[in-house]
C-alpha cells in the first residue's frame, strides 16, 4: 500500500465509497464481502475517492454551496431504505460509518455531482441537424420489427405408451389439423381440447412474437404464413405442432418527428459525458493524478 493509499483510506468518508462499491459490484454490505470481493470493491473506492477529491479541490467546486435541505434528503432517503432507526444506526456502525459521517458522505457527493453538473452549463444545444443526422445514420433502431400473434397446439410423444408413440401423435396431430382447416375458428377451442402444452388453458397462445423467438421449425413456417392460416404438422423436440397465424402486425419505422425527442436526450448526454471526461482529465493532470 502506498502512501496515497493510506490517505484515502485513513479518510472518515471512504467507507462510504467502499460501501457504495460492494453494493454496485456485488449487492452486498462489506460485511458479506470476501477477501476478493473487499480487494476489488476496495479498489474501485480507492478510485472513486481519489476522483471525487480532485473535483472537489477545483475553484469550481468552490463556487458551488449544497444546501441544507439538500444534505437533510439525501439523508432522510437513506433512512427510510430501513424498518427502523435502531437497525439503520446498526447498519451504518457494520460499516464504518456513524451519522456524521454519512452526512459529510452524502455532502461531498452532492458536491461532486453539482460540479459535474455545472461543467456542462455551456454546452451548446444538439442541433436538428445533429438530431436528423444521427436518424438517418441509425435507422434501424427506430424500426419496429414485424410481430405476429400466434397459437399452437402441441401433442408430445412417449414411446412408452403406444397410443403415444410418434406415429399415433402424428396421427392425432394430423387429425386435428384437417379438422383446423376446415373451420380455423375452432382453433382455441381444440386447443384447450387436445394440446399439451400449458398454453392450453389460453386457447394455445403463444403471443405476439418476432421472427426467432420459437423452435426454427416452427419460426420458419409461421413466417411464410398469411394471417388466418393453419399450419401443416410440424415435428420439433417438443413433439408435433399445429400452428395459427392469428394476425400480423407489420414493421414499422418510427418517424423523425416521434423520434426527435429520443435523439435530443441520448446526443446531449453523450455530449454531456464527453464535456465532462475532457474537464476531468485537465483536472487530474493539473493535480498531478
Amino acid at each position: 500500500m502506498n502512501a496515497a493509499n493510506e490517505v484515502i483510506n485513513d479518510s472518515p468518508e471512504f467507507s462510504y465509497h467502499l460501501l457504495r462499491g460492494a453494493l454496485q459490484m456485488f449487492k452486498k454490505s462489506i460485511s458479506e464481502l470476501s477477501d476478493s470481493q473487499y480487494q476489488q470493491a476496495k479498489l474501485m473506492a480507492d478510485k472513486t475517492y481519489a476522483l471525487e477529491s480532485v473535483v472537489l479541490s477545483t475553484p469550481e467546486a468552490r463556487d458551488i454551496i449544497v444546501t441544507e435541505s439538500a444534505i437533510i434528503s439525501a439523508v432522510e432517503e437513506v433512512v427510510n431504505r430501513y424498518d427502523n432507526r435502531e437497525f439503520y444506526i446498526q447498519d451504518l456502525k457494520n460499516n464504518g460509518l456513524d451519522e456524521d459521517v454519512l452526512r459529510s458522505a452524502l455532502h461531498r457527493e452532492l458536491l461532486f455531482n453539482a460540479v459535474m453538473d455545472s461543467v456542462t452549463e455551456s454546452l451548446a444545444e444538439v442541433s436538428d441537424v445533429d438530431i436528423n443526422i444521427f436518424y438517418q445514420l441509425h435507422k434501424e433502431r427506430f424500426i419496429k420489427p414485424e410481430k405476429r400473434k400466434v397459437r399452437h397446439i402441441l401433442i408430445t410423444v412417449n414411446e412408452d405408451f403406444a397410443e403415444n408413440n410418434s406415429e399415433a401423435a402424428y396421427n392425432r396431430a394430423t387429425s386435428i389439423a384437417k379438422e383446423l382447416n376446415k373451420k380455423s375458428s375452432r382453433f382455441n377451442a381444440l386447443a384447450k381440447k387436445y394440446s399439451e402444452c400449458p398454453t392450453a388453458i389460453e386457447g394455445g397462445l403463444l403471443g405476439e412474437v418476432v421472427q426467432g423467438t420459437l423452435y426454427p421449425e416452427l419460426d420458419s413456417e409461421l413466417f411464410n404464413m398469411r394471417a388466418g392460416d393453419i399450419s401443416n404438422v410440424i415435428e420439433t423436440e417438443m413433439g408435433f405442432h399445429v400452428i395459427y397465424c392469428e394476425k400480423i402486425n407489420q414493421s414499422t419505422t418510427m418517424p423523425l418527428s416521434r423520434a426527435k425527442a429520443q435523439i435530443k436526450n441520448l446526443l446531449q448526454e453523450r455530449h454531456k459525458k464527453i464535456c465532462q471526461k475532457a474537464w476531468l482529465d485537465k483536472a487530474q493532470k493539473e493535480k498531478g493524478t
